[in-house]
């Protein structure tokens, strides 16, 4: 029982029991680590077994044979085929509105204007 903070990027490949906290770094659970943690980090990459909270400033990564149980919440939550996550997720969107807010509007995409045509033509 303990807590880790850092900076940058660390790598887990044991057990880890605890606090992980980084503001804007990158943990990456390695595939034999087991982690029974509250997690705050920029970006979470998840290869080996979590259980407890992950709160991602960027995103969460969750890859074959990577296991999650526990709540997550970051503005992108990617689970690749054979992932595991069982819990709750909220998708924040701090950076949404912040580009909402700077007046920057998104790009659209390319099927809006055959969207557009596809009308016209009907």
């Amino acid at each position: 029982d303990g807590t880790i903070e850092f900076r940058g990027a660390i790598r887990l490949d044991g057990n880890v029991k605890g606090k992980i906290n980084s503001n804007g770094g990158t943990v990456i659970v390695g595939e034999k680590a087991e982690v029974d943690a509250k997690i705050a980090v920029g970006v979470a990459i998840i290869m080996g077994r979590v259980h407890g909270t992950i709160d991602a400033q960027d995103r969460i990564e969750i890859y074959p044979p990577g296991r999650v149980v526990g709540d997550i919440q970051a503005p992108v939550i990617t689970v690749e085929e054979g992932g595991i996550f069982n819990g709750n997720c909220i998708m924040k969107n701090e950076k949404i509105s912040l580009k909402k807010k700077k007046g920057i509007s998104p790009k659209p995409s390319a099927t809006e204007p055959m969207i557009d045509e596809a009308k016209k033509e009907k």
